[in-house]
């Protein structure tokens, strides 16, 4: 194996070491403060006041489930270097009071569906249940995260004798087909027990849950030449470890690098953590007003900003290669994919590619293109929603991968190394307005 060969295996392998540490959002956010904390980054609160210095290190949560790191370089920095990714992917959310007796031989658990899901895959597959639970703690509400670190429930299919349709088509109903077995009929009434000793605390303090299912696959490399990884999560937990590396090992330049993992992607971002919210404006304007900038300062610093909106892209698929544009195709192992949309569902124009393609250009790094066929409606991401807060130029990229929202996903062995790299450059430049339409990359 060459050395660049082992670059991206490893690059690789601790992807996949961090997405099964990463059960949840609230997971996500946990083991990055982990790390800022070891690499003595200060952890500050949104409800205290902020006391930032130049040469400092910081990082704010919101909600335990979105999370803004970011280092000051000096106190006239030139703007914002903001890399923004996503903690959270589709699952089924666990409901309030969930046990269910069936045929009084089985518990079943209620739950719905949270984001856009590919519901097959799901079914008779090892599952278990992370997230977070609200404990009463000397008279207090605290947070607890919870990972039931076993193979717990299951979604039994329907045997074919008795649905001979399914294999031409068949609609699944969430709230009939899609509940997962708990156990038998002595299993009613165990999950929160169950629960409360995962999270070693008493079942009688639990106040409050957000409980998610997840899948218990592990990561895996395979191909011929294990050329490809599939793995739960990797969109967006590729482009939030991807960024999160690339962050902590960047050198400072003369502007502020951010790196943005907000929850709530998968079902709108309309939420106090997502990208819709205030918390990356509220982090930025506090980092401006903290260092005694003025007002019109923050504003000029947010037009020499630039946002790396990263979220995974749809690569051609090898046995629906119709469904991909005619001549924008990208692949695994290809590169950092540049994403398109006339409505702006994606953000990318002009002014973002020549930026993006000139900054991969000069480290090395491939680039290929992401646009739906014209005739099949595309999602939305980060990018354009996070715009209407803070305003500046923002390209949307991400890794090619197949079966996206897939509990288990594909993705290429080299793509996250490319990213890496990517993001480890953007966190040291400035990218600043010259003039009417005129940019200049700095070092």
């Amino acid at each position: 194996m060459t050395e660049k060969n082992c670059e991206y295996r490893r690059t690789a392998e601790e992807l996949l070491e961090f997405i099964g540490k990463s059960p949840t959002c609230f997971h996500v956010v946990k083991n990055m403060k982990e790390v800022l904390h070891t690499e003595g980054y200060e952890e500050l609160l949104e409800s205290e006041s902020w006391e930032l210095k130049e040469g400092g290190k910081y990082y704010v949560a919101r909600n335990e489930s979105s999370l803004i790191a970011f280092r000051i370089p000096r106190r006239n920095y030139i703007g914002y270097q903001i890399m923004a990714s996503h903690s959270d992917s589709p699952t089924f959310k666990i409901k309030e009071n969930p046990e269910m007796e069936a045929e009084k031989h089985y518990t079943k658990l209620n739950v719905e569906k949270y984001g856009g899901m590919l519901c097959a895959p799901w079914f008779d597959r090892p599952l278990s249940i992370a997230g977070r639970i609200l404990v009463n703690e000397g008279g207090e509400i605290a947070t607890r995260l919870v990972n039931v670190e076993r193979d717990l429930v299951m979604i039994p299919n329907l045997a074919i004798h008795m649905n001979r349709e399914v294999n031409d088509g068949y609609k699944y109903n969430p709230q009939t087909d899609m509940l997962p077995v708990l156990g038998d009929e002595t299993a009613n009434g165990s999950l929160m027990k169950i629960i409360a000793d995962a999270a070693e605390v008493s079942e009688e303090d639990i106040l409050g849950h957000d409980l998610f299912l997840y899948n218990r696959v592990k990561g895996t490399f395979w191909g011929a030449g294990e050329e490809y990884i599939s793995s739960g999560r990797l969109d967006d937990l590729e482009c939030a470890f991807s960024s999160f590396r690339g962050f902590l090992t960047a050198e400072d330049g003369e502007s502020v690098p951010v790196h943005c993992v907000l929850d709530n992607e998968e079902v709108g971002s309309g939420t106090k953590q997502g990208a819709a919210s205030t918390f990356l404006k509220d982090t930025l304007m506090r980092i401006n007003r903290s260092l005694g900038r003025s007002e019109e300062q923050y504003y000029m610093a947010l037009a020499s900003s630039f946002m790396l909106s990263a979220d995974n892209a749809h690569g051609v698929h090898p046995n629906h290669g119709d469904k991909a544009d005619p001549v924008n195709r990208p692949y695994l192992n290809g590169g950092i994919v540049l994403k398109y949309n006339a409505n702006q569902k994606y953000t990318t124009d002009g002014v973002a590619t020549a930026v993006f393609k000139t900054l991969c250009k000069e480290i090395d790094v491939p680039c290929q293109v992401f646009t739906n066929r014209s005739d099949i409606a595309g999602g939305s991401t980060l990018g354009n929603i996070a715009n209407n807060q803070t305003a500046m130029n923002t390209v949307d990229i991400g890794l090619a991968q197949l079966a996206m929202h897939s509990p288990y996903e594909t993705g290429g062995v080299k793509d996250a190394f490319y990213l890496v790299k990517v993001a480890r450059e953007f966190f040291g430049l400035s990218i600043v307005q010259q003039g009417a339409g005129r940019f200049c990359i700095r070092r």
